[in-house]
């Protein structure tokens, strides 16, 4: 029943007793689907497979509940508090794979759409890293139905879609970056298809509505009769099915765990025994004892910083004093502190790389500490001062060829902006062209070939000129104002010297021109 296992661990006992056993080897090329109603004993199936398997592969934990804190106490996992930036929590997943640490992604305190945004920042960091770190990773996701919706809710579409991705990008293409997903919901029905169906493994347990109880038979291979088994499943107990698993669907029991997580099953408890009158007297008389002191720090709930600044933005007044009501500020001030959020969002070098919705949430985060609201910066004029802060121009140029220059920039794609405005810059300032990688990284891309590929676009629509000198370099010419840039290579690294003698240039030819 059980195939022979490389790296077994043990989830519990199936119907003969005997051990059910899990090949974790097989499990981080196949992923898993964890299903069952509240009750089910699907948080508890989840624990147990992280302690057996803790000693053996690298986790990380997405929490929206902070269950899981526990872990950090028995088996050394660092936990991460989502009170930061996006970029803040990719930078720290890039290191959790560079260190191969074990993690527990803290979500607690946050609402739905916080938490989303940071789920998807924190798989977003961790897909992206780099080729020489893919270690094997197991990325368990607890109440995946809250980063990978199958219909919209209450939060917004960029939220959903941001979430939605990471997630499906940690299903369908973590395999080759050394991530197995583990994803665990209440319901099937309310869990994006497009992320269910990447799991080749999968454990059922006791679900009640038709719906769900149709779609896990249709993942399990079972037919409708078979589905009304699904209700009869005792707490604890799941059918086991898949290749890191069991060739066919089984019933098995999960075993025992070391760790508790901060809710369980509720239990009764007797009821104080008080006569009536003094219960009375308990809820409608106060007294000073109504007059709590304000709690420490340490007795409070802890709330993320994105409440807190939100909370301090939105709040009124403290007094009546005219210090408190207005903000004595100047627009150049704000300007200038306006000015401050983009220099520090730019000084990432990783800034060029990542998509303007994912930035515009740390220029946010940003303006909120600077308590700048969003200073008339909504998405449009973000994605507009962001070509030119990516371009290295200034948004106060005020004269006429500039504001031209402006003008045919919007005209390109979105993303193309800032290229363009970088050739003008150069341009404008009589510089060398810039390389095929400068072009690429305004694009947000690592790759050389996009640089050479936008050149040609630009040129082809008219807004640019491209040619190349004797030597092989790039001059490069805007429309309309004719400014025109020094010869620069298209690739990085000094010009090589012609040949005095020869007068033949010793550098390939470019592209356009026929290769000798």
């Amino acid at each position: 029943m059980w195939s022979t296992m490389k790296a077994g661990i043990e989830l519990g006992t199936n119907t003969a007793g005997q051990p059910a056993l899990l090949d974790l080897e097989e499990l981080l090329s196949t992923r898993l689907l964890v299903q069952g109603n509240s009750g089910s004993g699907k948080s508890h199936l989840l624990r147990r497979l992280l302690e057996q398997s803790a000693g053996m592969v690298q986790q990380a934990i997405i929490d929206p509940e902070g269950d899981f804190v526990s872990f950090s106490e028995r088996f050394g996992h660092t936990v991460v508090d989502a009170e930061r930036s996006p970029s803040e929590l990719q930078r720290i997943a890039l290191r959790i794979r560079q260190h191969r640490a074990s993690v527990v992604l803290n979500l607690e305190g946050l609402d739905a759409e916080e938490q989303m945004r940071c789920a998807a920042a924190f798989l977003n960091g961790l897909f992206d890293a780099d080729r020489s770190v893919w270690y094997p990773m197991l990325i368990t996701v607890d109440e995946a139905q809250i980063f990978a919706p199958a219909v919209a809710g209450e939060v917004s579409d960029e939220a959903r879609r941001l979430s939605l991705g990471a997630m499906t990008n940690l299903m369908c293409r973590g395999r080759k970056r050394g991530l197995a997903g583990i994803v665990a919901t209440q319901r099937l029905a309310k869990l994006a298809k497009n992320v269910a169906a990447e799991a080749s493994n999968f454990l059922m347990g006791r679900t009640f509505l038709d719906i769900d109880m149709a779609r896990a038979a249709d993942l399990l291979g079972m037919d409708r009769r078979q589905a009304e088994g699904f209700r009869d499943l005792d707490p604890g107990q799941f059918i086991a099915l898949g290749p890191a698993l069991s060739r066919k669907p089984i019933p098995l029991r999960i075993g025992a765990v070391d760790t508790a997580g901060r809710s369980g099953r509720p239990v009764l408890m007797p009821l104080p025994d008080m006569p009536q009158a003094e219960m009375q007297d308990l809820i409608f008389v106060g007294g000073e004892a109504d007059l709590l002191p304000m709690p420490a720090p340490s007795q409070s709930r802890a709330r993320g910083t994105a409440e807190l600044l939100r909370e301090i933005e939105i709040s009124g007044p403290l007094d009546t004093t005219p210090e408190a009501e207005l903000d004595t500020r100047t627009e150049a001030e704000k300007q200038e502190l306006l000015d401050s959020v983009y220099a520090e969002i730019m000084s990432d070098p990783d800034t060029a790389f990542r998509p303007a919705p994912s930035i515009y949430q740390d220029f946010l985060f940003h303006c909120r500490i600077k308590k700048l609201g969003t200073y008339g910066q909504d998405m449009p004029s973000f994605r507009k001062r962001l070509a030119l802060a990516r371009a290295g121009v200034s948004s106060d140029k005020g004269d006429d060829a500039w504001e031209q220059v402006l003008a045919v920039a919007e005209s390109l794609p979105e993303e193309m902006q800032g290229v363009f405005l970088l050739l003008a810059r150069a341009a404008r300032e009589e510089a060398p062209c810039p390389t095929d990688e400068a072009l690429a990284n305004a694009y947000g891309s690592r790759s050389p070939s996009r640089g050479r590929w936008l050149l040609t676009y630009m040129s082809e629509h008219g807004h640019i000129r491209s040619e190349a000198d004797f030597r092989g370099s790039r001059i490069v010419t805007i429309a309309g104002v004719n400014w025109r840039t020094l010869p620069g290579a298209p690739k990085a690294g000094p010009i090589k010297k012609v040949d005095p003698l020869r007068r033949a240039p010793m550098l390939p030819l470019p592209a356009a021109r026929p290769a000798e």
